[in-house]
């Protein structure tokens, strides 16, 4: 039974517009206030570093990566999506004087306005562009198998190849630093019972084995083993450098759109049609999930939203009703779904990812010998 806003069971966090709703891991305290407000505090005090000493930090990580790419032509990487975060990544890229080779992604799903968003910071931050294409009818194939297995996390094809892309082009060119978007203080909620591992490639292969038509040779497979291959051997990097400043969502939004002509998609994640349609559509209506929840409590735990600004927000549709219907038959089309059959699809029941097997037991092994290897690694920091 899924609850609602008039269930008497129902409940919402007395700070943020965290419910139970979708939710079996949320958990309050006695003045009502949820779990993920406290997780959200410990990872800013973590990771996030602002002021002078994130400054600081911020030139230290800067100057570490020209050290490393000296003598290249690029010292970094970074993914530009068309969106708020990666655009401003790339923004402050320039400003700190690197030179990343700037890397875009197709998947067969990019919006128009996110390819005008990437024309606009590529040609006046003067970065080139490498665009890495994927194998459409794999990818395809992929993503219908996903809808066929009923699972959760419909994102899962394209993140993963997008990451194994990201880290293929990086070894390709000899560029050990990937500049990420990820940041705590605008995206850092999210219930673990709303997604799934992105890079699990035993559920992956084995959804794909069940449900697929063709055989993936030509996507950028990126497992627990590949991963330990390019950040163990290779020495590739993730940098989050967002997380060395105070970084304000509607402030970035007005930086880029000055400085780069880069124009607002709506909600998070929209510069994808596909996502759009899977978060505003598909979330919502077969998982009883409306992400925007997380979302805007991330803002108000750091600060850049109230709470009466969020449920504003949230009275309002997921995106444009129009737009849903209209997202659902060209998605529908695009993977090759008559609309019957795409709607028969949608309501089918729920299954669980780990109903086709994980990559627990290797990840495991992954994550102790990294543990293992960390005295290891800084006396070979010490000794260079």
């Amino acid at each position: 039974m899924v609850l609602n806003q008039k269930d008497k069971n129902y409940k919402q966090c007395s700070i943020s517009v965290m419910d139970n709703i979708a939710d079996p891991n949320i958990e309050f305290d006695k003045n009502g206030i949820c779990n993920y407000y406290y997780e959200y505090i410990a990872a800013e005090k973590k990771y996030v570093t602002k002021g002078d000493d994130g400054e600081k930090k911020l030139d230290e990580v800067i100057a570490r990566i020209k050290q490393e790419g000296a003598g290249r032509k690029y010292n970094c990487i970074i993914g530009l999506s068309g969106g708020a975060d990666s655009t401003f990544l790339a923004w402050l890229a320039k400003s700190k004087n690197l030179n990343p080779l700037v890397v875009h992604f197709d998947y067969g799903w990019n919006s128009e306005l996110a390819i005008s968003n990437i024309e606009n910071t590529v040609k006046i931050l003067n970065f080139d562009l490498y665009t890495y294409v994927m194998d459409w009818e794999e990818f395809k194939d992929l993503q219908r198998c996903y809808f066929k297995a009923s699972v959760i996390d419909l994102d899962v094809p394209a993140d993963h190849m997008i990451f194994g892309a990201l880290y293929k082009t990086a070894n390709k060119f000899g560029i050990k630093n990937i500049l990420s978007g990820n940041n705590v203080q605008t995206e850092y909620t999210l219930p673990s019972s709303w997604n799934y591992n992105k890079f699990d490639i035993v559920n992956l292969k084995h959804i794909h084995k069940q449900f697929g038509g063709r055989s993936l040779k030509h996507l950028p497979a990126l497992g627990v083993w590949h991963l330990a291959y390019y950040q163990l051997v290779k020495n590739i990097k993730s940098v989050q450098l967002l997380n060395y400043l105070e970084y304000n969502r509607n402030c970035i939004k007005d930086i880029i759109s000055r400085e780069l002509n880069w124009r607002d998609y709506g909600g998070k994640h929209h510069e994808s049609v596909f996502t759009r349609f899977y978060q505003g559509y598909i979330l919502p209506q077969k998982f009883f999930i409306d992400k925007r929840k997380a979302h805007l409590s991330t803002l108000i735990f750091s600060g850049q939203m109230t709470k009466e600004e969020a449920m504003k927000e949230l009275s309002e549709p997921t995106y444009d009703i129009h737009l849903q219907t209209e997202d659902k038959e060209y998605v529908a089309k695009k993977l090759d779904f008559s609309l019957k059959e795409f709607e028969a699809i949608i309501k089918l029941p729920n299954r669980k990812h780990e109903e086709f097997g994980t990559d627990a037991k290797e990840r495991s092994a992954y994550f102790k010998a990294m543990k293992a290897l960390k005295p290891i690694t800084r006396i070979i920091k010490k000794l260079r």
